[in-house]
């Protein structure tokens, strides 16, 4: 298979300069803390009508990850789990995505809340969040079952 190149097409900038203390998923994440994505501005006007989401979707990079292993421990329990079943940054393409909600676009400056990534991260692509094409109602939760639905937020912020 041919490699594939991607350019980031911007910087998210967080308060976590350190794994330590930073959310381990932007559900997780308090509303209260902003943080920005900063788009070049060549791609400023693909910004047009994102205003109108209250939630986005950040593809970003895990530019401090380590590198992968394809068993690791996920951080709720000290068992072993295939790469694919589990969120760790640690992946053969060390690709994060987070649903997180929109506070504001000023120019090229994405202010959002529920950050879960460390400063400098590298943003790949932003995406509308559409609950309609997004919520999966009945989706079943695999080992995690349980393993969180007691410390999620509520869902509006």
């Amino acid at each position: 298979m041919d490699e594939i190149t991607i350019k980031p097409i911007g910087t998210i900038r967080t308060q976590y300069f350190e794994t330590l203390g930073m959310p381990i998923q932007a559900a997780l994440a308090q509303s209260s803390v902003l943080a920005v994505a900063i788009l070049d501005e060549d791609f400023m006007d693909g910004l047009k009508d994102l205003e109108q989401f209250t939630h986005i979707i950040l593809v970003y990079w895990f530019h401090k990850a380590r590198p992968f292993q394809l068993l690791q421990k996920p951080f709720v329990e000290d068992t072993l789990r295939g790469i694919f079943s589990i969120r760790s940054p640690h992946r053969p393409n060390p690709i994060g995505i987070s649903v997180v909600e929109l506070v504001k676009i000023e120019k090229n400056h994405l202010y959002f809340n529920h950050a879960d990534m460390l400063d400098g991260t590298p943003l790949l692509d932003i995406k509308p969040f559409v609950p309609a094409l997004d919520n999966r109602p009945n989706a079943g939760s695999g080992w995690t079952e349980g393993k969180f639905d007691s410390t999620l937020p509520p869902a509006s912020t």
